[in-house]
């Protein structure tokens, strides 16, 4: 892994020259979670200027990064559009925040002001869009139950994110364990902590005997108690705009 981002940092330096600002590693590798095989080796980029000659001088490592290594493509921000997207985009930012580590440059994440009461509303509304996507997958699903099988192995991992901001938005430290995880959150919410093991179960390559269309309904009502209890607990008018007398 280090070998792999000290080639990469060397060929953006080569690449960009004096326009590459910092190069951040951020997401499992940077937490302590990477997972060789599985997991991605996840990067932002800030530069001084941004525009179409800059981003082609950057394409060929990129193409290398992303056919030769198989790893995801590095984000590139200015960094002052960094620190003022932060109001659209509370979940990615607080996650790079919490869990980077700079291997160029000056760190552009350090000093990030994260909105909390939009943060509650992004994750709200990500739980709504995953929720709504499953009770749309049954209908083209049918009974098919390798299709609720594949379904639920592909949003395990992005529900456990918003799982784990759901505990943020409660203020509370999310433990690091999904199990545990799970588990606080059958008792901040009343979801079945069941109900999201398996479908993470089926996510990790784990042996579920369970019927498929019995882990997926315990799955959608486990989101269900927790989008309920989110809204509840963390009222939605306490975000409200105050109205201009």
């Amino acid at each position: 892994m280090e070998t792999k981002l000290g080639e990469l940092v060397s060929r953006l330096k080569e690449a960009a020259g004096k326009n590459l600002e910092s190069v951040v590693l951020y997401g499992s590798a940077a937490s302590g979670t990477f997972r060789p095989g599985t997991s991605d080796l996840n990067v932002l980029c800030t530069l001084v200027t941004i525009d179409v000659t800059e981003l082609q001088l950057l394409a060929p490592v990129v193409l290398w990064w992303t056919t030769e290594e198989k790893e995801p493509t590095p984000l590139f921000f200015l960094t002052e559009e960094l620190q003022s997207s932060t109001d659209v985009f509370p979940i990615e930012s607080l996650d790079i925040k919490r869990a980077h580590k700079v291997l160029f440059g000056n760190d552009p994440v350090a000093d990030l002001d994260i909105p909390m009461n939009l943060h509650r509303i992004q994750v709200e509304r990500d739980l709504r869009l995953l929720l709504v996507r499953l009770r749309q997958h049954v209908l083209h699903a049918g009974k098919n139950e390798m299709e609720y099988r594949t379904i639920l192995k592909k949003t395990a991992s992005g529900a456990l994110t918003l799982l784990r901001h759901t505990l943020l938005a409660f203020g509370e430290e999310p433990p690091a364990e999904a199990p545990v995880l799970f588990s606080r959150l059958a008792e901040v919410t009343g979801a079945e902590a069941g109900g999201f093991q398996a479908a993470y179960d089926l996510h990790e390559g784990e042996a579920v005997t369970e019927d498929s269309f019995v882990v997926y309904d315990r799955y959608i009502h486990a989101l269900e108690k927790v989008i309920n209890a989110l809204d509840r607990l963390v009222p939605k008018k306490e975000w409200k705009r105050v109205a201009q007398q």
